[in-house]
């Protein structure tokens, strides 16, 4: 679970600032672990209105990561930026990792967890129609759309740990501490199930010999050196 994966994190980095990027009406940490471990941290989304959809004692920023510019008065201010399925929605992933490696103090983090591009769903959800891709989404896996609205999707950025993702990453200057990627997902279960079968066997073939383009989902840590 992401919020488990994240608290960990946190602590094994000994973070105190902490800015959720796309946190919107659904920000990942509790009040009850940001205060019992006396954290500072920001909620952050593009749009103000998703931010007022939740009451939240944290601090809330509207903030776009992917401008060509970021307000220098946010440089070296968190030791930890990270994210929960925004990557893939993010239209320039060179200028968004860039402005992350500027908020962050030196010996920070970056960590995030997204959907990939080349996994049949993602890949239509990338390519076909918004207003199609509404559609399927309220088929194959129905939600509250005030709450988890569905936004555009780019994949720019958003793939597996291939050896030129790595040199992306390194190339802006961080440290890759790690770049897992996941295989399967269960979008078919419920509708399709004879689908969803062929789905299963692709995943194990996948495990076995695994294809880092291929992947469904990923996550990684960055660092920032000190």
């Amino acid at each position: 679970m992401a919020p488990d994966y994240f608290r960990s994190l946190i602590l094994e980095h000994n973070c105190r600032r902490i800015l959720e990027v796309g946190a919107g009406a659904n920000p990942t940490l509790s009040p009850q672990f940001v205060q019992a471990n006396g954290l500072s941290y920001v909620t952050s989304d593009l749009s103000v209105e998703e931010l007022k959809k939740t009451h939240t004692p944290f601090e809330q920023l509207v903030l776009d990561l992917s401008a060509k510019t970021v307000d220098p008065a946010l440089h070296g201010s968190f030791d930890c930026v990270l994210s929960r399925m925004v990557a893939e929605h993010v239209s320039n992933g060179h200028q968004y990792h860039r402005n992350i490696y500027k908020v962050l103090r030196p010996g920070g983090i970056s960590a995030h967890c997204f959907s990939t591009l080349w996994a049949l769903p993602f890949a239509a959800n990338r390519l076909l129609p918004e207003k199609l891709g509404s559609i399927l989404q309220e088929i194959f896996s129905p939600r509250d759309e005030h709450l988890h609205g569905k936004f555009r999707a780019y994949y720019s950025w958003s793939r597996g740990p291939s050896n030129s993702m790595i040199r992306r990453f390194e190339d802006i200057g961080f440290e890759v501490i790690a770049y897992t990627g996941y295989f399967g997902h269960w979008y078919y279960r419920r509708r399709l199930p004879w689908l969803h079968q062929l789905e299963m066997l692709k995943t194990k073939l996948l495990l076995k010999c695994p294809v880092p383009q291929m992947c469904s989902y990923a996550t990684f840590v960055l660092r920032k050196p000190r």
